[in-house]
């Protein structure tokens, strides 16, 4: 058996715990949103642009990455995730109880993306990294899967369901998965004191952040999320509607959806496979560009099913990817001990460009009413963070890069 196989099944306790805790927790809203905003704009007379400006609100929670990120390093991941574990079933709770304001709906949007990032692959994946060393790559795609895997298997039987007893009913079942799925995540999380001195740190921030930010790493990666993650809020909350807009029934929407999780599912490992055996800049080139193709092809005016297939996978693939990618680069270039720290960071700046993102989808949807435009301007903003990457340090896999 390979050593990457043989390390995998002796730590399948942190392995499963990442997996079930990212799937049950904030990783899954994308999927979740797409599914309930045509119930939700067709009951409440919301328009399109004002639902897109909604995503613009997770510019809020840009300044709490890097706070819940040091605070994983600081206490450990476990603690931190309780607080999402608990926040994110009362969260869709809410939403099922509300009654068309859209300043109630802004207002709980908001809520969540401030508490429930305790739940996300910034604070996951570090027990993962902690636990996991020869088989990095692959174990971080195994984690980052867990979100699409469970949008593979659950997003058409929640869209099922939606449809036949309500967004309300959806919202319930939601919260009920949740704190089931998250509860179990917490009991087999294993103890943190593990891994060679590699668990929670006690050093000054004065001594780690000089150290970060005198990596020419830090730069290149930040640099390249700002630009690659300009369209996140397709994937986020607008899929739905964007698939509406290129003319796809409501039948053909949960069949892309899937293909979207599908493609996402299989960038994760196909990442993961290339970071333990390629060199990671051109493995991240390469996952990146492959978003830039899939956005031209959405702002084409083809429009066959095939061709919004095709558009909708390469996009989930990078999706996928860059989930395992940003990790694996993080991890390697900065080392256990400060890997929240910076991967908190890194997730503020995703989420700043995401937030950007969506507040120029919706100029573009108030100006003409189409995505076209904006899948074109971020075609060509991804194409530039993928060839920004090629000047990553390169180094052997699992060696850090030297401040």
């Amino acid at each position: 058996m390979p050593a990457y196989l043989q390390e995998l099944r002796a730590q399948w306790r942190p392995l499963l715990a990442a997996v079930i805790g990212l799937s049950s927790g904030y990783s899954i809203t994308s999927y979740i949103t797409s599914i309930m905003a045509p119930h939700l704009l067709r009951e409440f007379g919301w328009s399109k642009a004002e639902f897109a400006a909604v995503g613009s609100l997770t510019l809020v929670c840009v300044l709490v990455f890097p706070f819940i990120g040091r605070l994983t390093d600081v206490v450990g991941v476990r603690r931190t995730a309780f607080v999402g574990v608990i926040a994110c079933p009362v969260g869709y709770g809410l939403l099922s109880r509300m009654n068309g304001d859209i300043r109630v709906y802004i207002a709980l949007f908001v809520a969540m993306g401030l508490i429930c990032i305790t739940t996300t692959a910034t604070v996951y994946s570090r027990v993962v990294v902690q636990h996991v060393v020869h088989a990095r790559g692959v174990a971080l795609a195994i984690v980052a899967s867990g979100p699409a895997a469970m949008g593979v298997l659950a997003a058409p039987l929640l869209n099922q369901y939606v449809e036949a007893q309500g967004w309300r009913a959806g919202y319930v079942l939601v919260a009920v998965v949740s704190a089931l799925l998250g509860g179990l995540a917490l009991v087999l999380m294993p103890s943190e004191k593990r891994g060679g001195g590699a668990g929670v740190t006690r050093r000054a921030a004065r001594e780690d952040y000089p150290a970060i930010f005198r990596n020419r790493a830090f730069w290149v990666l930040a640099g390249a999320m700002l630009l690659c993650n300009l369209p996140q809020i397709i994937a986020l909350t607008q899929l739905n509607l964007m698939l509406l807009d290129k003319g796809v029934g409501a039948g053909g929407i949960a069949v892309m959806i899937s293909a979207f999780a599908s493609g996402t599912l299989a960038g994760r490992f196909a990442c993961g496979l290339a970071l333990d055996r390629l060199p990671a800049h051109l493995v991240a080139f390469a996952a990146m560009a492959l978003s830039s193709v899939g956005l031209f092809v959405m702002a084409s005016p083809l429009s066959s099913p095939a061709i919004v297939a095709l558009g909708v996978v390469l996009i989930g693939l990078t999706i996928g990817a860059e989930g395992d990618l940003i990790s694996y680069l993080v991890a390697r270039a900065f080392g256990v001990q400060v890997y929240s720290t910076v991967m908190g960071m890194m997730t503020a700046i995703i989420a700043g460009a995401a937030s950007t993102g969506a507040i120029i989808l919706s100029l573009t949807l108030r100006g003409g009413g189409s995505f076209g435009p904006f899948l074109t301007f971020c075609g060509v903003a991804v194409l530039a963070g993928a060839i920004l990457l090629l000047f990553m340090p390169n180094s052997p896999p699992g060696e850090p890069v030297p401040a």
